[in-house]
């Protein structure tokens, strides 16, 4: 009952949290000279902490309109090419300049672990200059019908062979955190069909391959309780009257308690700094409403994904041993011969230790040395690994180079041997 006992919650603070939304504005109207004094501020940055810490948090907006290419501005439009039950696939269509060379496709499949998409937005806005980029929008399970049945780690896999073979030729693709996993998997099936589609590049952002490597708290936890611990306690059914009623899901309002928990102490100091800086109205705070309105947008998963990644991802470690299954058949990472590999780790990553990622080198042992890179970034968490101003200045320039680098658009010519030696 504690899912519904959050939805409860919830409604019940409404209407308390609509007086509070409407004595914030009154507080803080310009027309009233009480919002020009420091207890009037107090008043009203108290009212907007209490509405801030009571709502729910809805889907954000990617709000990429524009781009640079070739020094100017282009529009940026979005689009959703590609459709399934738990998945959209955004494209961001770029209005590309006559004359410009044609840049590499990119799909960036963004993590399924709680927060949306939109998560990525600095990584596609970095990328978008140089590249033709599509994202995968996974939809909240709490608002997927039972009717549309189930989704588990073998679908997950079968969603990103999909939308590979929708792209087409020469698709790079990018996985952030989480997805390296079924990208590296979905690589390796397609690759050990010989598919033709099979991706021309992947790159495996701070992705748990083999957490075995330096673990950490969320890789500890993991193994610290049986799977049978977490069905029995994070499991829970969608409560009516959300679309998904009754479906098993792990809510998203918990995996933001646990990712919270872990730097409590930052988060208070941040929210402390966000009150003060309202209170003196010095033009800081929009900067904490910006992350945290995304940082605290959170979706459900379903259960059996969730289980299920628990279970292999983390537990048994499947994929490193060999050992994962996909539609009654092994996994065999080995079969990568074509795709070229690009591993990115951060120093300070307290989500995917270092080494983790980087396992995906040794996995896969038939990718040839020229076709491999591995970057481990200085100075940066979980979260810089895909984001911020070290990511737009030193990982996403690899990135782009490393794609145009291994594109099949074009193919080196074949050099034949005549008499006398020479090649032509």
């Amino acid at each position: 009952m504690f899912y519904q006992l959050y939805e409860l919650n919830h409604a019940a603070l409404a209407p308390f949290r609509a007086a509070a939304d409407i004595m914030r504005f009154a507080y803080s109207n310009p027309l009233n000279p009480f919002s020009q004094t420091p207890m009037g501020r107090t008043i009203s940055a108290s009212l907007e902490m209490f509405e801030r810490t009571t709502r729910r948090y809805g889907k954000p907006e990617f709000g990429l309109n524009e781009t640079l290419i070739d020094g100017k501005k282009v529009a940026v439009r979005e689009e959703v090419v590609w459709a399934r039950s738990f998945c959209n696939l955004l494209h961001f269509s770029r209005d590309v300049p006559a004359g410009h060379s044609d840049d590499p496709r990119i799909l960036i499949v963004a993590p399924m672990s709680g927060h949306y998409a939109t998560l990525l937005r600095g990584t596609v806005e970095a990328l978008l200059p140089s590249a033709d980029i599509y994202i995968t929008d996974w939809i909240d399970a709490r608002m997927v019908p039972m009717t549309e049945g189930t989704f588990d780690l073998s679908d997950y896999i079968d969603y990103v062979i999909e939308m590979l073979h929708f792209l087409g030729h020469d698709t790079h693709v990018i996985a952030v955190c989480q997805p390296s996993v079924p990208v590296l998997a979905a690589a390796a099936i397609m690759e050990e069909v010989k598919d033709p589609l099979s991706p021309s590049s992947m790159t495996l952002m701070g992705g748990p391959i083999d957490t075995r490597i330096n673990p950490t708290a969320v890789n500890k936890l993991a193994k610290e309780r049986p799977l049978e611990w977490f069905a029995d306690n994070v499991v829970m059914n969608v409560p009516w009257p959300q679309p998904g009623f009754m479906r098993p899901v792990y809510p998203g309002f918990l995996q933001l308690s646990g990712f919270m928990s872990m730097n409590l102490d930052r988060h208070l100091i941040a929210h402390k700094e966000f009150f003060m800086h309202l209170v003196k109205n010095d033009g800081e705070p929009e900067k904490h409403r910006d992350f945290y309105d995304e940082y605290l947008a959170v979706m459900d998963l379903t259960a059996e994904f969730y289980l299920q990644t628990v279970e292999q991802v983390f537990m048994k470690h499947a994929l490193p041993r060999g050992e994962l299954m996909h539609r009654g058949k092994r996994v065999d990472p080995s079969a990568i011969r074509n795709v070229a590999l690009l591993t990115v780790e951060g120093e300070n990553d307290d989500i995917s230790g270092v080494g983790q990622t980087q396992a995906a080198q040794t996995i896969c042992v038939n990718i040839p040395q020229k076709m491999r890179m591995h970057y481990l970034q200085p100075d940066v968490g979980h979260y810089g690994v895909f984001n911020g101003s070290r990511f737009r200045r030193e990982i996403a320039p690899r990135i782009v180079s490393f794609t145009r680098q291994h594109s099949r658009a074009t193919k080196p010519p074949v050099q034949r041997v005549i008499k006398g030696g020479k090649s032509v």
